[in-house]
């Protein structure tokens, strides 16, 4: 399994917000983390129709998380920025040519295996994987003011 670039920049994205604790500019989060400034603003944009973030105008505008860290789950995001989860080519189709179709077995075990590990994402929020705040803030070189 290989979550895209979109998914881990969405989730960096809302670990960065996590931890600043105040509206941040895309501009400085593309910065500290060394990414395409427009890509963000893809990713900042459906993070915001899906309601995750927020944005605010003015001189201390930016954008911000629109609801608690611990509201929002991993899963959350991994569903909402990946196309498709089939970790085989059968997965969701019908008409595959495939000569094992009809009796195999690795299907069903794989669907358990991603079953498992979305049911983890599940569980795990944006504020469990940014519970070492410090650590990530210095990683980022942001010095809080």
């Amino acid at each position: 399994m290989h979550l895209t670039q979109y998914t881990n920049y969405a989730l960096r994205v809302l670990m960065y917000l996590a931890v600043v604790k105040k509206p941040a500019r895309i501009a400085d989060i593309a910065e500290r983390h060394a990414i395409s400034r427009n890509h963000l603003v893809k990713i900042v944009h459906r993070l915001g129709q899906a309601g995750y973030v927020q944005t605010r105008q003015g001189r201390n505008g930016g954008i911000e998380l629109a609801k608690p860290a611990e509201k929002i789950s991993v899963g959350e995001i991994v569903r909402l920025t990946e196309d498709h989860m089939m970790l085989v080519e059968c997965f969701g189709k019908t008409d595959i040519d495939c000569k094992l179709k009809t009796i195999c077995r690795l299907r069903k075990s794989l669907t358990r295996a991603l079953d498992a590990f979305m049911r983890e994402l599940d569980d795990t929020s944006i504020a469990d994987i940014s519970s070492n705040p410090a650590q990530i803030l210095k990683a980022l070189s942001v010095h809080e003011s």
